[in-house]
């Protein structure tokens, strides 16, 4: 075992770390039990909370109904929510920067849940994979197109962490009979995916910036902004409208993908990263992102389940629907947030509840029971299963693990990065994370610059 790190050097740990992993370095890791043995089987998951506020409620009431587990710290920079969930939870730990908390206190938790503005997602996720920290994130995993590299490349260094997402709407069975049957090709050879979501989470007609104000006192509008560059506080950012700024947010898209993208992911795991993305939108004000988005993820595709070499997936936002009835659908309207996959033989459609999941054979409703797909797939626990994960049982099944999220949130924040571009078709590369006709892409949607001591840490 590692000799304990001394308390100057934890206190030094934030100030540090960010020049050493600059320069390829990875610090060296406090002694801990899950350092020592991160996939021994425990009797207790201790977790640390980033982000108490909004969604974080949920999260955290369902990681606290766990017998097993057991919140022992709460991150905020707001102290409003900060010192009312504290007061819940007499027994945890409260501050207001996650960064000092892992250089202070290391060794009392095992696990992070990060439900913080999707800009700052990135930093206490890579931090907490780094030093062995389990990991359960609010969705969208990221908000930089470089960040999917980041964060895949820590994954793949950390296999032993339970990692999983916030798409909890995989509770539901019909969502899991959906993808069993896409899976088994029920319907035949995929053709094409059409997916909607009904948010606004930005508009064209936004074009006022609001005034420069001070921030609320309860705010420590430094910590807020995190990474993002340095800008003043105005209306209609924190708390809670956010998702709407392009500095900090994902718009509606990026908002809903992971709950309206998963069945297609899941069931056509042939379907790694997009080689192009067209989004049409009104131009939004540089602030904020747009509205009424039309785009379409085009994917190269191999084997026998497509009936072409390519399989596009149409993805909208604002309520922005699909002709149904050419999508084999005999239906005029089906409301937002919904997914459609159409096949050879067939067009499967489902809600984002999962409660209404319809099949549909030369426009005539076809059970599920009718098609052979598997109707009992039995309870899923979506909190829980990533609780045991981490807790050591290694057989319990997670729905949407980290290397799975990475391709629904690519899926969901291309589009919202392409919408500055809006009409072209841009031919993108993980890889090497260019759009490969367009410099000016690339230069300018694909990565931040990240401000000095928020930076992520590589690994």
């Amino acid at each position: 075992m590692k000799p304990a790190m001394p308390d100057q050097n934890r206190r030094d740990f934030v100030k540090t770390s960010a020049t050493l992993l600059g320069a390829g370095a990875i610090p060296t890791l406090p002694s801990s039990a899950i350092a020592a043995n991160p996939t021994a089987r425990r009797q207790e998951l201790r977790v640390l909370q980033v982000g108490v506020g909004g969604i974080g409620g949920m999260d955290r009431n369902n990681i606290k109904r766990h017998p097993k587990a057991r919140i022992v710290g709460l991150v905020d920079v707001d102290t409003n929510p900060l010192e009312k969930v504290g007061k819940q939870i007499p027994d945890a730990f409260t501050d207001t920067d996650y960064r000092k908390v892992f250089a202070d206190r290391l060794d009392e938790f095992d696990a992070v849940n990060v439900c913080t503005p999707d800009h700052s997602h990135i930093g206490p996720m890579l931090l907490a994979l780094a030093n062995d920290k389990h990991v359960y994130a609010q969705k969208p995993l990221v908000q930089q197109l470089e960040e999917l590299v980041m964060l895949e490349k820590a994954i793949q260094a950390k296999p032993h962490l339970a990692t999983n997402t916030g798409n909890q709407r995989m509770q539901n069975p019909g969502r899991r009979i959906a993808v069993d049957i896409l899976q088994k090709n029920l319907l035949g050879k995929a053709i094409s995916a059409h997916v909607w979501a009904g948010t606004r989470r930005g508009s064209a007609k936004d074009l006022e910036l609001p005034a420069a104000k001070q921030p609320p006192a309860n705010i420590d509008w430094d910590l807020w902004l995190g990474p993002a560059q340095k800008q003043p506080y105005r209306d209609g950012i924190a708390p809670n409208k956010w998702r709407a700024w392009w500095d900090f947010g994902t718009a509606g898209l990026g908002d809903w993908g992971v709950h309206l993208l998963d069945i297609i992911m899941y069931a056509y795991p042939e379907l790694t990263s997009p080689v192009s993305v067209r989004c049409d939108a009104p131009r939004a004000a540089d602030w904020y992102h747009c509205t009424q988005c039309e785009s379409t993820m085009t994917y190269a595709v191999r084997g026998d389940r497509f009936r072409n070499d390519t399989f596009p997936i149409h993805y909208n936002d604002a309520g922005r629907g699909y002709d149904l009835r050419a999508l084999g659908i005999p239906k005029d309207d089906a409301g937002a947030n919904n997914t459609v996959v159409v096949c050879e033989e067939g067009t499967l459609f489902i809600n984002a509840g999962g409660n209404k999941l319809e099949c549909y054979v030369k426009n005539k409703l076809v059970s599920p029971e009718e098609l052979g797909a598997n109707t009992d797939p039995g309870k899923y626990a979506h909190w829980g299963s990533w609780i045991e994960r981490a807790l050591g049982d290694q057989e319990v099944k997670v729905w949407t693990p980290f290397d799975q999220a990475l391709r629904m949130t690519e899926c969901a924040i291309l589009p919202v990065k392409a919408s500055r571009f809006p009409g072209q078709e841009l031919q993108w590369d993980k890889k090497t994370l260019t759009f490969t006709n367009s410099q000016e892409a690339t230069d300018t949607v694909v990565r931040r610059e990240y401000r000095d001591g928020f930076e992520p840490v590589r690994i």
